[in-house]
């Protein structure tokens, strides 16, 4: 795969699609990589005409991972404004002006301060099982808080289990073993970097409340969240559709913290819907 220097790190990327056509660059979750959105997904929006670039944020995947122990005090050593600055500066080295940005958990958390930083260069935003910022916005429960911060075993076959043990509590009715067996498998082998997750943690902590700033935001705007989400409640998607003027909100009543199969039609038609306005 690709990587091009931007923004003082090295980003590993990946483009699919027509090079004439619309940008959507996607934006992953917390410890997320470029290979880990639900297979399909990708090549579905490429086939409604869209050139979908993504993208491995920093410290997950091939780009640059931070140097030194992750931090306990003091300030985070970078935050989403830097890692909004990242994907700004990719299209930047890609030649794109403008793009539609689709974000998922932490990746909407992005995605939403791409849109404020970078006003100018956002046609849309989607924003997908995220919130503001503000922590009473959304609530998880707690065994899905706890599965997040507990730290996965570094061997392989452990790492397996303890993956597939924390995505049946995440992904709810939709769960299926053999799909995040295959996803967390692949990405394993690409890059086991246990360390990053504490440094993105740190960032989003360090990042605080968007809900002001949001009100600001005037590109066509949606927000996708499932009912049925443990980890980022659905309360946050509510949060994130009333912050910003004229944002279209669309629930999945047994959709958990995950972009199942089946409702990848229905998600993509409604990027498609919102990037149409932009």
């Amino acid at each position: 795969m690709p990587i091009v220097h931007a923004n003082g790190i090295d980003i590993c990327y990946e483009e699919t699609g027509s090079p004439g056509d619309p940008v959507v660059l996607l934006v992953n979750g917390f410890t997320s990589q470029l290979i880990s959105w639900t297979v399909g997904f990708v090549d579905q929006l490429a086939a409604r005409g869209f050139r979908v670039i993504t993208f491995d944020n920093r410290d997950t995947g091939l780009t640059t991972k931070q140097d030194g122990k992750p931090p306990t005090d003091g300030p985070p050593p970078y935050t989403l404004r830097d890692m909004a600055a990242d994907g700004m500066a990719l299209l930047t080295a890609l030649g794109v002006e403008r793009a539609h940005v689709v974000g998922a958990s932490m990746g909407g958390m992005i995605v939403q301060r791409m849109t404020i930083d970078f006003p100018d260069r956002v046609r849309s935003v989607t924003s997908i099982m995220s919130t503001t910022g503000n922590p009473a916005a959304a609530s998880p429960h707690p065994e899905a808080m706890r599965a997040l911060v507990t730290p996965p075993p570094t061997e392989r076959e452990a790492y397996l289990e303890h993956q597939a043990a924390t995505w049946r509590i995440f992904a709810g009715a939709y769960y299926d073993e053999e799909r995040f067996r295959d996803r967390f498998s692949r990405s394993y082998d690409r890059c086991f970097n246990p360390t990053g997750a504490a440094f993105q943690m740190a960032a989003i902590m360090g990042s605080g409340d968007r809900t002001t700033e949001l009100a600001d935001v005037r590109c066509p705007a949606l927000v996708i969240h499932g009912k049925a989400d443990p980890l980022v409640s659905v309360s946050g998607g509510e949060a994130t559709a009333a912050a910003i003027p004229g944002a279209e909100l669309v629930l999945f009543d047994d959709m958990g913290h995950d972009l199942p199969p089946p409702l990848l039609p229905q998600v993509v038609d409604a990027i498609a819907k919102v990037a149409a306005r932009g």
